[in-house]
């Protein structure tokens, strides 16, 4: 019995990987098990007070957010659930969009872990990581 050969295979896999790469660029990642993965965009930035982080999360509600904070590793996780659905004159238009994403960030080392507060506005996660203030008793030693 002869092989089937399938001459549109070859096709078929660049098309799967150019598609891939295309999910790639919008901050999409197919995952192995059907899930899609995504990278949520972050905005970082400091003042003498604290350092902030702002991570972009349209459709993700408040309670499908986490903020953990391990061995001086902020990690932010969560899921995007999110279905439209229109009806009008004999159609049905149905829009969906699922995926699991997670952000690390390591901490600077005058990062107040204790203190650290999260709260979600318009899609946007906002966390403030305050500073610790120099310590009292602390002083510069002159190298000889």
């Amino acid at each position: 019995m002869l092989p089937i050969i399938d001459p549109f295979k070859e096709l078929r896999d660049i098309e799967r990987r150019i598609a891939s790469m295309l999910e790639l660029e919008k901050g999409t990642v197919p995952s192995t098990s059907g899930a899609t993965v995504w990278a949520p965009a972050v905005n970082e930035k400091e003042d003498e007070k604290a350092y902030y982080v702002e991570v972009d999360l349209p459709g993700v509600k408040k309670e499908d957010i986490h903020v953990d904070v391990k061995d001086n590793v902020l990690s932010i996780s969560g899921e995007r659930k999110f279905k439209k659905e229109e009806k009008d004159k004999g159609y049905v238009r149905t829009e969906s969009f699922f995926g699991k994403f997670e952000r690390k960030f390591t901490l600077p080392n005058d990062a107040d872990v204790e203190h650290i507060e999260a709260k979600t506005e318009d899609g946007v996660l906002h966390i403030t990581i305050p500073k610790v203030a120099e310590k009292e008793g602390s002083k510069k030693i002159e190298v000889k």
